[in-house]
């Protein structure tokens, strides 16, 4: 069995109950037999006071839940549209020569695993101090804290594979400067000060309700020539690290691109792990504007289909603009008969016109 074979995503949902009693009634459904390596929660705080007791309430029950092995945590504020609270599991079946080691860094708490094929960064959860400071300050902090772990670790910045990025009303303005382009600059000061020679990290760039900035990354070394990552490009769209001026938004008078790849595959002895960023109805540099959703999902998939190959869809998480388009979203993904796990949030896209988006992991 190689990484392809050990690393394991899921998704848990749980009915509308009160937040402690979904919490635990997610924990309980949880693998035994494998390390936790991710814990990434979704659910519909009312304002910002109580998403912040809420993770607090998470931080708890997960130390009191795993002690001296505790998973990365995240909640992000994004209303799910299929349950009360999910709950996205990343999690690994250890064998001989693996050794997962379970650390903290300012009360971040992170994961690396360590074997034959190289050594990997889980880490995540990254917020601010203080939730009410602008967008700019937030994702500076973030930034600094991730450039922290990774150089405590020995990643460099350029071994991110993949990073999800929650942006509280990612299209809003604070005056001139919009909040997903006050991140993307940000973003690329941070991405600067490393060359990126073998391409971006696949990544999601998408709105929260609540919440401030939120990032979760996983990185990668790799030991052997017949491990290693490639950047992977959609010959239907624009990469989006090369959009031109016309595509973005200004923030402090800077148009920083986003720095990301439309997927990124891990190979592991011919095996391979495909992450599909967060992906919409874009063909070149353009969205597709007054189709309807039922046209931007069929695009989204065709896109998605052009970024894995042969690699078998694992798991879809699938940002709607609007609560209204769940029913019509879920019908409509039905018909790919994927079986497999899916989650439905509501989410604002980075773009206005866009009306859904879809990430997701495959594997061959």
């Amino acid at each position: 069995m190689n990484y392809c074979d050990k690393i394991h995503y899921n998704i848990y949902t749980t009915g509308v109950a009160a937040f402690s009693e979904m919490v635990d009634a997610l924990l309980a459904q949880l693998p035994q037999d494998e390390q936790i390596l991710r814990l990434a929660f979704f659910g519909m705080p009312s304002d910002n006071e109580q998403y912040v007791s809420r993770r607090i309430i998470l931080r708890e029950k997960i130390r009191k839940y795993y002690g001296n092995h505790e998973p990365v945590l995240s909640y992000v504020s994004q209303p799910p549209l299929n349950a009360g609270l999910i709950l996205e599991v990343h999690s690994y079946k250890t064998g001989e020569g693996d050794h997962v080691t379970f650390r903290h860094y300012g009360g971040f708490p992170y994961v690396v695993l360590e074997n034959a094929d190289g050594r990997f960064l889980f880490a995540g959860g990254f917020h601010g101090d203080v939730i009410n400071f602008g967008i700019q300050q937030q994702s500076a902090e973030v930034f600094h804290m991730i450039g922290e772990v990774m150089r405590r670790e020995g990643f460099p910045v350029n071994s991110i594979i993949r990073q999800w990025n929650y942006i509280e009303q990612i299209t809003r303005f604070d005056g001139p400067d919009q909040h997903y382009q006050m991140f993307n600059n940000a973003r690329a000061d941070f991405y600067g000060k490393t060359d990126w020679n073998n391409g971006y990290p696949a990544a999601t760039g998408i709105g929260a309700n609540l919440g401030g900035i939120l990032v979760d990354l996983d990185a990668a070394v790799f030991a052997r020539p017949e491990c290693y990552a490639t950047p992977i490009d959609n010959k239907l769209q624009v990469a989006a690290h090369a959009y031109s001026d016309q595509v973005l938004e200004a923030a402090q008078q800077k148009k920083a691109t986003p720095k990301f790849e439309r997927a990124k595959s891990m190979t592991f002895d011919g095996r391979r792990i495909v992450y599909i960023s967060g992906t919409a109805a874009i063909r070149g540099e353009e969205s597709l504007v007054g189709v309807g959703l039922g046209r931007q999902l069929h695009i989204t998939m065709e896109n998605i289909d052009q970024l894995i190959g042969n690699a078998k869809l694992k798991m879809l998480r699938v940002y709607l603009k609007e609560k209204s388009f769940y029913e019509e979203a879920r019908e409509l993904l039905e018909g790919y008969r994927l079986d497999i796990p899916i989650s439905y949030m509501w989410a604002d896209v980075c773009r206005d016109e866009l009306l859904i988006e879809i990430e997701g992991i495959a594997i061959e």
